[in-house]
């Protein structure tokens, strides 16, 4: 992951917005299937792989649809 300052780097382009926003739809997919307010749900993903890979910018991840991200959390 190239994190320059608190922003995620793709090939020489800030993406940190677009990282930020696919966190929150995921956390707040991920509380409506789990019956979680945003926060628990936020404190639960960051413990996760699936968090650690979308914050890598690297594996791409932050390209795909946040329903995506969901299931890879919630069967990984």
């Amino acid at each position: 992951m190239e994190c320059v300052k608190d922003k995620y780097i793709y090939k020489g382009k800030d993406i940190s917005f677009l990282v930020v926003r696919k966190i929150e739809q995921v956390v707040s997919l991920i509380a409506g299937k789990k019956n979680k307010t945003f926060e628990e749900a936020y404190s639960d993903f960051l413990n996760s792989q699936t968090y650690i890979a979308l914050q890598n910018t690297n594996t791409l991840m932050w390209f795909e649809n946040a329903e995506f991200i969901v299931e890879e959390y919630l069967n990984g």
